[in-house]
């Protein structure tokens, strides 16, 4: 049977090598996970060979009550069973339940929906309604900020590397540090259209800003007459310990973004919602702004998702995994001093942040290894990201806290042996 698996493995990673991406069979080879996902259930995920791991990666932070949720499977599959996609000639009654419980749960008079298949997808929705309802063609956006990699999107996304490729981008886009509120006030021009702006940088290593900022860039954009985008494809769904990030601070978007945990983990299902009086321009050309498929199967997924959230009291659980999760990597850093410099977060979004990149990523591959889970920081390659679900146990959380702590070991060691800082450049 082994021998079974290995040339299994051996094809597969030969299909990726001359068809998909070679660098993704290194990143592999490095990472230690020459194997195959096979099935996955709660927090564990079983590769070919019938190991398990601890998904503390969660996607990243897509599976928000974890893998395959009785309650959320349940629901797609009656869809699957009846109609998975919507003919889009017909109204669709899990379409108008998913946008009226969306409304409900969002904060403040955020009224009206665009169904949509990822997070990108959504914040262009966001970036294109604002133009149609302002006729302000700019906008402000933050250093280190991740909203998607199509051109729109990533026109206000604040890493160079992944920008400089497809330029010129969408023009009128200016970046400026995030956390600084002032910095967003110097820019704000008549031709603004929209500050967007993620609650609390993801990809760019879990960058929490300063209390008040929030409602700081809301009373710049109050005064200007510019909209506040908030992208909470990352933040929203209860990760932080809120349903959106937003409601720690009380703020209340013109526009709100989400998508990644709205699907729970069984579909990709993308979303922005607006205040009522943005939406006229929708109203007035219906067709302005389109997709092609209607998700009757993700829609499912993603009103039993809310639900879950809801009836299992998710939101204090997620607060109570980010606080033991936190405490528990501070504690193992503190054992193998000179390895990290912080580690940060709130919710079920942590971050432990790395000097150099190459330490962390040694760090990750002894914790893959350990068959535990988590990712990198896509802008801020120096920090490992944690996005446990929100249904994930004590133990599951002591036992990430453990691997990381001998993944450190393990590192300071080998740097040791060859006599190089953990800081070297």
């Amino acid at each position: 049977m082994s021998r079974e698996v290995d040339e299994r493995v051996r094809r597969v990673l030969q299909q990726y090598s001359d068809h998909l991406n070679p660098s993704w069979v290194r990143g592999y080879k490095f990472l230690g996970v020459e194997t195959l996902e096979v099935e996955a259930q709660g927090a564990v995920i079983r590769d070919a060979y019938g190991r398990e791991y601890l998904d503390f990666a969660c996607g990243p932070a897509v599976f928000i009550v974890g893998h395959r949720h009785p309650k959320v499977v349940e629901a797609a599959r009656r869809e699957l069973d009846r109609m998975p996609l919507s003919v889009r000639i017909m109204p669709n009654e899990l379409m108008g339940q998913l946008a009226e419980l969306l409304a409900e749960i969002t904060p403040g008079d955020l009224q009206y929906v665009f169904f949509c298949n990822s997070g990108a997808e959504a914040n262009e929705g966001a970036l294109k309604l604002t133009r149609a309802a302002t006729g302000r063609p700019e906008f402000i956006a933050t250093i280190g900020a991740f909203h998607g990699k199509t051109l729109g999107a990533l026109s206000v996304s604040g890493r160079e590397m992944y920008r400089k490729p497809f330029e010129p981008l969408i023009p009128g886009v200016v970046h400026v540090p995030f956390g600084d509120s002032e910095a967003v006030a110097s820019k704000m021009t008549p031709q603004t259209g929209a500050v967007i702006v993620e609650p609390i940088q993801g990809e760019n290593g879990v960058v929490v800003p300063p209390d008040g900022y929030l409602k700081a860039l809301r009373e710049i954009c109050d005064r200007s007459g510019a909209l506040l985008i908030l992208d909470e494809v990352q933040t929203g769904m209860g990760r932080t310990g809120k349903m959106w990030a937003c409601e720690h601070e009380g703020v209340i978007p013109d526009i709100l973004t989400s998508s990644k945990g709205l699907g729970g983990g069984i579909a990709p299902v993308g979303a922005f919602i607006a205040r009522p009086y943005l939406w006229e321009a929708m109203t007035k050309h219906p067709y302005m702004h389109t997709t092609t498929f209607g998700n009757r199967l993700g829609w499912a997924a993603s009103v039993a998702t809310i639900r879950v959230i809801q009836e299992e009291g998710l939101l204090p659980r997620a607060t109570a995994i980010g606080n033991r999760l936190m405490a528990g990597l501070r504690q193992a850093a503190s054992t193998v001093p000179g390895m990290t410099t912080d580690v940060r977060g709130r919710g079920c979004l942590v971050g432990a942040e790395f000097a150099d990149p190459d330490v962390a990523f040694l760090v990750l591959a002894g914790m893959v290894q350990r068959q535990v889970l988590a990712f990198h920081g896509i802008n801020r390659p120096e920090v490992i990201r944690f996005a446990p679900p929100l249904i994930a146990t004590d133990a599951q959380v002591d036992r990430a806290v453990e691997v990381f702590g001998d993944a450190l070991k393990e590192a300071r060691a080998l740097l040791s042996e060859l006599d190089v800082a953990p800081s070297a450049q």
